[in-house]
C-alpha cells in the first residue's frame, strides 16, 4: 500500500507534497567490535506530559522514558553524557531537577554491565550575577561536584554562567579552574560551550566585554589551563561550530588529553579524522542520529572509513538544520525525532520548548530524518507528522 503524501510547508509558504521513503535497518556486527573511538551521546529528557505543572516555571520528568532513552544509547554502544545541554540544562532542567536525573542514570548505569555515564556539574544553582566572587563560583562547582562524586559519578566540568557574568579576566578562569580541578577525584571532561549555544557564555575565558572575535586569547587560556591540570583532565569538549578552531586546539593538547568533539557541523569529518589526527566525540546530535552513528563508529572500527563515511554523509544536513541558529534552540529537533521514532508518546518538552521553532522548521527536520534513514518507522512517524501537522491548521 502506498503511504499518502504529507503536506509539509515551506520557507516559501506553501504547502510541499512529500512521500517518505521506507525504513532503513542499521545492522550491528555480532558481537559489536570495540570502537576505535570513545563517542558519548549527549541525552535529552523526556517531560511528563500529563503533570499538573506550569511547564515555564516547572520541569515534570517523566523518569521511566528518560532511563529507557539511556538505556537505548548504552544499548548502542555509546557512553551518556548526561544533564548537560541537550537535556535542557539552564533552558528548562535546574540543578535539583539535574541532581535527581544523575542519580537515576548512575544507578541506571550500574547495573547494565559497560554502561558508561559522565554527568554534567556546572554552577546553575547560582544565579549569573557580576556582584558574585570567584570564591562563589568556586563553591557553586564544589557543590554540584560533591554531589556527583558522592553517588559514584563521574563529571563534566560545564562552562558557567556565574563565572562569564563575573571574571574580570583570564587569571579569573585559570583561578577558578585550578582551585575545583586540584578537589576532584577523578579526571573529568571539561566543557567549553561557544555563545552560539549559550549567549550568557560570551566571552568565556577571557572576560566579559574583552575583545577576542576569532577565539585566539580564549584558546590561549585554555590550552594553559589544561597544561597546567592536565592529570585531572580526560579531555575538553569543546562546542564552537569551527572545525579550524577545533583542530588547533586539539593539536596543543598534553598527551592523554582527549579532544572531544562537540561541532555538530563538522562531527563526521572530525571524527574520522586524517593525516593531523582525529577527534573522539561527545555530541548532542547523537542523541537522534544513534543507530546511524553506531553503525558508523563500528564499521569505523573495522578499518571500513568509506562506510562510515558513506552511513555519516546524509546525517550532517540534518545536523546542520537541527543545530542552525538560533543555536540553542536545537533540542527542539532532538526531541521531534525521539517523538516520531517512538521513543516517547508525546512531542512535549519542559520549559515549554517544543514551541522554539516553526513548523517549517520542523518539517525539513522531518524531510532530512528521513533521508538519513533515521525513522525506523515510517508510517508512525508520517502518522505522527500529520498530527503535528493539524494542529498547525494543516489537514491532508
Amino acid at each position: 500500500m502506498t503511504m499518502r503524501p504529507l503536506p509539509l510547508p515551506t520557507a516559501e509558504g506553501t504547502l510541499e507534497p512529500y512521500t517518505p521513503r521506507g525504513a532503513s535497518t542499521w545492522t550491528l556486527p555480532s558481537p559489536r567490535p570495540a570502537w576505535n573511538r570513545v563517542a558519548f551521546a549527549a541525552a535529552h529528557v523526556v517531560a511528563a506530559a500529563r503533570a499538573n505543572v506550569d511547564p515555564w516555571l516547572d520541569a515534570a520528568i517523566d523518569w521511566d522514558a528518560t532511563l529507557a532513552y539511556r538505556r537505548h544509547l548504552w544499548s548502542l554502544g555509546f557512553a551518556v553524557a548526561e544533564a548537560m545541554d541537550t537535556a535542557q540544562r539552564g533552558m528548562g532542567l535546574d540543578w535539583p531537577n539535574s541532581r535527581e536525573l544523575i542519580r537515576r542514570s548512575v544507578a541506571e548505569a550500574a547495573r547494565l554491565p559497560g554502561a558508561v555515564v559522565f554527568s554534567g556539574a556546572g554552577t546553575d544553582h547560582l544565579a549569573p550575577n557580576a556582584d558574585a566572587t570567584i570564591d562563589d563560583v568556586v563553591a557553586a562547582y564544589e557543590t554540584q561536584c560533591e554531589a556527583i562524586e558522592a553517588i559514584g559519578g563521574r563529571i563534566i566540568l560545564m562552562a558557567s554562567r556565574a563565572l562569564a557574568a563575573c571574571a574580570r579576566s583570564s587569571d579569573d578562569y585559570a583561578r577558578v579552574y585550578g582551585r575545583v580541578l586540584s578537589q576532584v577525584r577523578a579526571p573529568v571532561i571539561l566543557h567549553w560551550l561557544g555563545d552560539m549555544f549559550d549567549p550568557a557564555l560570551a566571552g568565556y575565558w577571557v572576560g566579559r566585554g574583552t575583545r577576542d572575535p576569532d577565539h585566539t586569547r580564549a584558546m590561549d587560556v585554555c590550552a594553559g589551563v589544561i597544561a597546567a591540570n592536565a592529570r585531572k583532565i580526560d579531555g575538553i569538549k569543546i562546542s564552537l561550530l569551527d572545525d579550524a578552531k577545533e583542530i588547533a586546539l586539539r593539536e596543543r593538547l598534553p598527551d592523554g588529553v582527549r579532544m572531544y568533539t562537540g561541532d555538530d557541523f563538522n562531527f563526521a569529518a572530525l571524527i574520522g579524522g586524517d593525516a593531523r589526527g582525529h577527534s573522539d566525540a561527545l555530541l548532542g546530535i547523537f542523541d537522534a542520529i544513534a543507530p546511524a552513528a553506531s553503525a558508523a563508529l563500528s564499521a569505523l572500527a573495522q578499518g571500513d572509513r568509506a562506510t562510515f563515511d558513506r552511513i555519516l554523509a546524509p546525517t550532517v544536513p540534518l545536523s546542520r538544520h537541527v543545530f542552525a541558529a538560533p543555536t540553542r534552540f536545537y533540542k527542539t529537533g532532538v526531541v521531534l525525532i525521539a517523538w516520531l521514532n517512538d521513543h516517547q508518546s508525546h512531542f512535549t518538552m519542559v520549559g515549554g520548548q517544543q514551541s522554539a521553532r516553526s513548523l517549517v522548521h520542523l518539517a525539513q527536520v522531518f524531510r532530512l530524518a528521513d533521508a538519513a534513514g533515521l525513522l525506523r518507522d515510517p508510517d508512525l512517524a508520517a502518522a505522527r507528522m500529520r498530527t503535528l501537522l493539524a494542529m498547525h491548521g494543516i489537514e491532508g
